[in-house]
């Protein structure tokens, strides 16, 4: 980075620095309220389970649910709740198959054609849309919240909060200056801490020197978690479910390999890096076309990424992209300059690297020990 550069990052931090102690002011008068009990908290009795962050996007809280729910497999019926993000309308209900994205969002599709048996329902209220799941769905074990951790009128059973390994919270700033969307005094509010997106498992004294980077206290769980990338599937029907694709029998054999398929790979989430490292290892000519987060695919976009997959190599090759944006595409290949082109979809999951067995464990044991399944 040069020094212009630098200079300017740091006259903008000073310009928005205002902007940061209002915003800051007015989140330290919300949370005294709560504390105090001025605003009132809700807890259901039924088991939940709170996954969020302190920072704006990309930290992997969807990969988080899908592990989570991969913990809870046995046990049902499970259910999830999500605002819907990128949906038009902003009632409660529970999400189908069939559903489209922008009806129910693109993260709560995903998950559904994924988990075709978890209960998954969208709602900005998080604590009216747990009463409406209480009433559809009496029997429910447990229901896992996809970005629930800032909202305070739900006092969730388990609160997990997500950082990330290369932007932790606490080398971050409150919004605008930095990324922070809530005081990083809020994570002490969590029961597990989750570093994303690590490179490897780090040391015992890494563990502790990252437990004193983020203030952690002694009653709090620390856990690094990893990605693990999926075979690639052909998007077959692309209004189907996962189970309706046609898995490729070898990625690695195809792609990377000498003739292989070069990639175009394409994204519409918030933190693309580390899937752009992954398959830079793995295709031999990689370009990558970065949308913005839950990025609304026009018919002018596709035909941009048509026009482009027909240029940017010569010999074979493919359109690729993640699981999520798919979920918004499903309703748009038919009929556009991407039909008859073949699109890959690339999944990711998140792994617990550090005892992955006392976190399944803890997992199960909030919600197999919760007072109302006794």
């Amino acid at each position: 980075m040069n020094v212009p550069t630098k200079n300017a990052m740091l006259l903008r931090r000073i310009l928005l620095w205002p902007f940061t102690l209002l915003y800051g002011f007015a989140l330290v008068v919300r949370h005294a309220l709560y504390d105090a009990a001025f605003l009132k908290r809700t807890r259901p009795s039924v088991p939940t389970i709170a996954i969020g962050n302190l920072a704006l996007g990309g930290t992997g809280k969807t990969p988080m649910l899908e592990a989570i729910l991969r913990i809870l497999a046995e046990i049902s019926p499970v259910a999830t709740l999500s605002r819907g993000y990128g949906r038009t309308g902003n009632d409660i209900h529970e999400v189908h198959v069939e559903d489209l994205a922008l009806q129910s969002g693109d993260e709560p599709v995903q998950i559904k054609r994924k988990f075709p048996l978890v209960r998954v329902f969208v709602g900005a209220d998080r604590v009216r849309a747990i009463d409406r799941i209480q009433r559809e769905v009496p029997d429910a074990k447990v229901v896992v919240l996809d970005d629930a951790f800032q909202h305070r009128r739900l006092d969730a059973g388990l609160n997990i909060l997500l950082t990330t390994w290369k932007h932790p919270y606490c080398d971050d700033a409150l919004l605008p200056t930095g990324r922070l969307r809530d005081l990083r005094s809020r994570a002490k509010a969590a029961e597990v801490v989750v570093v994303t997106k690590c490179p490897r498992t780090p040391s015992a004294s890494e563990q502790v020197e990252w437990r004193g980077r983020l203030g952690l206290n002694e009653r709090q769980r620390l856990f690094f978690a990893g990605i693990e990338y999926v075979p690639l599937l052909t998007m077959g029907r692309p209004d189907g479910p996962a189970a309706d694709r046609e898995t490729l029998q070898d990625p690695r054999g195809d792609i990377g390999a000498t003739g292989g398929p070069d990639v175009l790979l394409f994204t519409g989430i918030a933190d693309p890096a580390p899937l752009v490292t992954h398959m830079k290892s793995m295709a031999e000519k990689l370009e990558h076309i970065a949308f913005a987060d839950h990025h609304a695919f026009t018919r002018a976009d596709l035909q941009r990424l048509a026009d482009r997959y027909a240029n940017f190599a010569a010999g074979p090759k493919m359109l690729v992209t993640t699981e999520k944006d798919a979920a918004r595409l499903s309703s748009s290949i038919a009929g556009s300059s991407l039909e008859g082109l073949p699109l890959a979809v690339i999944g990711m999951r998140t792994v617990i690297l550090n005892e992955p067995e006392r976190f399944a464990e803890l997992i199960h044991r909030h919600v197999e020990t919760h007072p109302a399944h006794r």
